[in-house]
């Protein structure tokens, strides 16, 4: 099989495919337009096609033509409400922006269902292609997997994957991952501080919120760094604070919001007790009332470490060997893709996507209103899509043979594997 010169063949239609999402970016769970841009896209190919009750997902099952066990590859469709200000002749033109890359792995995961339906005679079990809604914030991944992602072929799949793209650290072309703890979860801290508002001149007569909030922010700084072994580490951002509306007025109440990221389910729960508790304690030594709530968001992002050495591998054999570089230390992203490799064994990889002309190190990041990337990536990760699938399934069906035959050798039966040990990555 020759996906790479398949892919390759087809960069005009994913770039044409991509630049209209990038037209398009829809926020949330929500996305009517990329929905019927993907639906258009798969339009024709031998898929079993159901989209979504609770969200505009779309879920495309590929039978191949012997049987087998399934996999799935997964694509995220959903846009940031950030105003782009890239310049490109493609920008969005509103307020809503794929500053994450997010049109990119929508139009790569298209075009390896076109890859794949073109060489199902080869596939030995069926490929499940997750669109997904709602990644960013939203939870997209639980809202699929609670309407059945994972049965759609039937029998779950033995193996699940997720390609990312980066706007910068990587340069472009270079593939990335690392076996066990990959991106960290992810949780919001909310904090209300109520006292009782008056004048500016005179704010012993009142309960100024204003600065027992100020004091929960730098604490919670300090108690994070003198609370947390720093090989587990963990971050808490305050990324928004409302308070007040002019300078002579003390306010009722103040307000912030932070993202708390970590590691391990240890210090989750501690930054969930401990946060909370140190809201409260400063609340009480100023006499006022806080509500601190800490809400759960996703887990950590855990890749298997056998099927992270097979999708390195199927990197090398077709990419080349110089393609792949092991990420040396876990990024405290988040990804709901952890709730799908929670319940089946499989990896996320990362894709540099740096623009031709930046520096990796410099260029901006995703999420930014001025992040762009390579396009010549699309047609590189489309393929890798398809070889994944293609390569797994075979290495399932070969494991499944082996151990057939030995159960017939020995007159024992017993039931197949589907593991990797006895498949390897080459197919």
């Amino acid at each position: 099989m020759h996906l790479l010169d398949d892919a390759r063949a087809l960069t005009d239609d994913l770039v044409r495919l991509r630049r209209h999402l990038h037209g398009i970016p829809e926020v949330g769970l929500q996305l009517p337009r990329t929905q019927e841009a993907v639906l258009l896209a798969l339009d024709g190919l031998p898929l079993e096609v159901t989209t979504g009750t609770s969200t505009t997902s779309v879920t495309a099952v590929l039978r191949g033509a012997r049987p087998g066990p399934a996999v799935l590859l997964r694509g995220d469709m959903d846009a940031l409400p950030v105003t782009e200000r890239t310049g490109l002749p493609f920008a969005a033109p509103a307020d809503r922006m794929h500053a994450c890359g997010h049109d990119l792995h929508t139009a790569m995961l298209a075009g390896a269902a076109r890859l794949l339906a073109a060489h199902r005679d080869r596939l030995a079990g069926d490929v499940i292609l997750m669109f997904q809604p709602g990644e960013e914030g939203f939870d997209g991944a639980a809202h699929m997997l609670a309407e059945g992602v994972l049965d759609a072929a039937g029998p779950r799949p033995v193996a699940a994957y997720a390609l990312h793209v980066s706007a910068h650290t990587w340069p472009s072309g270079l593939f990335t991952a690392r076996g066990g703890p990959e991106l960290a979860s992810c949780a919001t801290l909310e904090v209300t501080v109520r006292g009782a508002g008056g004048h500016g001149s005179a704010p012993h007569r009142a309960l100024d919120p204003i600065p027992a909030a100020c004091e929960m922010v730098t604490a919670l700084q300090t108690w994070v760094t003198r609370s947390f072994d720093v090989f587990d580490p963990v971050v808490l951002t305050v990324g928004s604070f409302h308070a007040g509306t002019q300078t002579n007025v003390i306010p009722d109440t103040a307000a912030f919001q932070a993202t708390v990221r970590s590691f391990s389910e240890e210090a989750r729960e501690r930054l969930r007790s401990g946060t909370v508790a140190v809201c409260r304690g400063i609340a009480a030594a100023h006499g006022l009332e806080v509500d601190a709530a800490f809400h759960d968001l996703y887990p950590v992002t855990v890749n298997d470490h056998d099927e992270t050495a097979f999708a390195a591998e199927t990197v090398r054999e077709v990419h080349g060997r110089d393609r792949f570089a092991e990420m040396e230390n876990p990024l405290l992203g988040a990804e709901d893709f952890s709730r799908v490799i929670a319940e089946v064994p499989g990896a996320m990889v990362f894709l540099g996507a740096t623009p031709p002309g930046a520096d990796p190190a410099t260029a901006p990041a995703n999420h930014s209103p001025l992040a762009a990337f390579d396009e010549a990536v699309l047609p590189d990760g489309a393929a890798l899509y398809a070889e994944l699938a293609v390569r797994r399934l075979a290495a399932a069906a070969r494991a499944a043979a082996t151990t057939a035959e030995a159960a017939a050798s020995t007159g024992t039966g017993g039931a197949a594997t589907t593991g990797l040990a006895a498949g390897g990555a080459s197919g």
